[in-house]
């Protein structure tokens, strides 16, 4: 059975992410802090194993990735969008909490599957961008300044991947009508969405391939949000 670990696997594009490869067959770790969310799930599919653990705690990931063992593919999906506003209005302390779910997270997650997938003989990491790693919103530094790093991350495992059987690539998604995303819509009811759902079976796609391929970046968002052409 082909087996992915799903990161921020209890909510929004994680979650429909995760549902989507379930009922699809694949055997899915979900990687979440919400560990009841996670035993619903898992109680739900037998194809399911929920592993509890904070993607900040290093030996916590550890753990969940040595209980859930050979791996084909992460989504490194677990994030968060932190406040609202320009630099001087940002907190230290919430800059380092983004810092540590979208930057220090990802890395750690990304650094165990490497590992794994090396000793397996190949693999594939798909990371989770953002239209931000390209356009950012107003007032989003902290998310846009770790999903420029998404990006540098992703080409880094590309890279030193390539001669490994490894196989990098970045979804970048906009507007997806997550739990993120409603809050940002009840302050803008104008904001262009679509459903979850596309992202997820995005996703899907670019795991689905075979290593000889890889979708290097793709792009998945509501046509009628102002990106293209953006002022």
């Amino acid at each position: 059975m082909t087996s992915i670990i799903i990161t921020g696997a209890s909510s929004g594009i994680g979650r429909a992410t995760a549902e989507l490869f379930l009922r699809e067959g694949w055997r899915v770790g979900l990687i979440a802090r919400r560990a009841e969310v996670l035993d619903e799930m898992a109680a739900a599919h037998k194809n399911a194993v929920a592993l509890p653990a904070d993607v900040t705690d290093a030996d916590a990931m550890q753990a969940a990735f040595d209980r859930f063992g050979d791996l084909d593919v992460l989504f490194n999906n677990a994030g968060m969008f932190g406040p609202a506003g320009p630099i001087d209005e940002v907190a230290l302390e919430d800059w380092a909490q983004v810092m540590g779910v979208n930057l220090n997270g990802m890395f750690i997650a990304a650094r165990l599957a490497f590992a794994r997938m090396r000793a397996q003989g190949g693999g594939r990491i798909i990371n989770n961008g953002s239209l931000s790693a390209h356009v950012p919103r107003p007032g989003s530094v902290c998310y846009t300044t770790t999903k420029h790093a998404i990006t540098g991350l992703t080409r880094s495992l590309s890279l030193d991947g390539r001669e490994l059987n490894i196989a990098c690539g970045q979804i970048d998604i906009g507007n997806a009508e997550s739990e993120l995303v409603a809050t940002l819509k009840e302050k803008q009811p104008e904001m262009q969405t679509m459903d979850v759902d596309h992202a997820a079976k995005s996703v899907l796609h670019m795991a689905q391939l075979p290593l000889e391929a890889n979708v290097q970046f793709l792009t998945v968002m509501a046509t009628k949000m102002p990106y293209i052409g953006r002022g």
